[in-house]
């Protein structure tokens, strides 16, 4: 399984709490990334972002919120998004984050869902990497020979304990055909599952015969299996 730790990139740029707005500005421009993660005392406590600084600007030229429908909570974040002046002010919180032992599936679903570019990646409480929308699209540009190589490593021999001498694995354009033959059509049906869900894969044939097709089979009834079990 590809997992967080495979992609991201661990030479992280993070700014303190109190860092002046216009150094933070500088750092995004400069190292030429969208965001930064805000740390204190070692631990992740936000993410001050490109859409933070313009959100900032974008205040500074509307009027505040008033009339009957304007609440407190809404007035004060407006104004606080308007006066921000440090990375503390400006930064979007809680952080969001990630494990680096997560599969990159689980981080690009969260990228999608929750309309952000990137994780910061936190194990225990310490930062140690952050993985972009970027860092999840390359492993659609590794070889199709590496692609192979995971598929059969991964997926044949570590997830299914197959012997990946025994199946032809083909791959060109990320384009994936395993052909052989296994005992359990649910085990073709896993295999299909997995390669499909493997970093990089675009599109899969999985030509698989199997001897016994095991979808209609029930687990023996629970008092047959007592009796076996009880002396």
């Amino acid at each position: 399984m590809t997992t967080v730790r495979d992609v991201m990139t661990s030479d992280v740029i993070s700014v303190a709490p109190d860092a002046p707005l216009k150094d933070v500005v500088a750092l995004l421009i400069t190292r030429r990334v969208g965001g930064l993660p805000v740390v204190q005392d070692g631990r992740v406590i936000g993410v001050v972002s490109e859409t933070d600084v313009l959100a900032k600007e974008a205040a500074s030229s509307e009027e505040p919120p008033s009339g009957l429908l304007s609440l407190p909570s809404r007035r004060h974040r407006f104004e606080a998004r308007r006066d921000a002046e440090t990375a503390a002010e400006a930064m979007t919180s809680p952080a969001l984050t990630i494990g680096p032992d997560a599969a990159v599936a689980e981080a690009a679903r969260l990228m999608v869902d929750r309309h952000i570019n990137r994780l910061p990646v936190v194990e225990g409480d310490r930062l140690v990497g952050i993985v972009s929308r970027a860092d999840l699209l390359r492993p659609y540009l590794r070889p199709d020979a590496d692609l192979a190589e995971v598929i059969r490593r991964e997926v044949l021999m570590g997830a299914l304990w197959l012997d990946p001498a025994t199946f032809e694995v083909q791959v060109q354009d990320g384009l994936v055909a395993v052909r052989g033959a296994v005992e359990r059509r649910s085990t073709a049906e896993i295999m299909r599952d997995l390669v499909t869900r493997t970093p990089g894969v675009v599109g899969v044939t999985i030509e698989v015969t199997w001897e016994l097709d095991d979808r209609d089979l029930k687990p023996e009834p629970a008092d047959y299996v007592s009796r076996l079990t009880v002396p």
